[in-house]
């Protein structure tokens, strides 16, 4: 039986941009996609801290260092500039590898960078 874990977490992101007219989706730099362990058009869920709206989308990644983060579309009326995101992945995993198993959690700091990587 396989289950579903935590994979990796983005924690602390603030939304930089917000697009209604674009087809929709998350941009992040690419140096959180890295600490994080995620790519490119990966699902990803988000959790808006400052208002408690979550959505589901897919991952675009934004220019290294650029600190971005925008999001695009329809989701841009689930966040608005100087919100704050938690953005998570989920896995599957089969029961003899939860034991040893740990995701990957990305602290991120109000300016986004990135403050601490477990």
């Amino acid at each position: 039986m396989q289950r579903v874990f935590l994979k990796s977490k983005l924690h602390g992101l603030t939304v930089t941009e917000t697009r209604l007219d674009y087809e929709g989706s998350l941009c992040l730099d690419e140096a959180f996609l890295e600490a994080a362990g995620l790519f490119p058009y990966e699902k990803v869920h988000v959790f808006n801290v400052t208002t408690g709206d979550r959505f589901s989308t897919y991952l675009i990644k934004a220019e290294r260092g650029s600190r971005y983060c925008g999001v695009y579309g329809a989701a841009a009326h689930k966040a608005k500039i100087g919100h704050k995101l938690i953005v998570v992945a989920y896995t599957l995993l089969d029961e003899n590898e939860i034991e040893f198993y740990s995701p990957r959690i990305v602290l991120i700091k109000g300016n986004n960078e990135i403050a601490e990587i477990r």
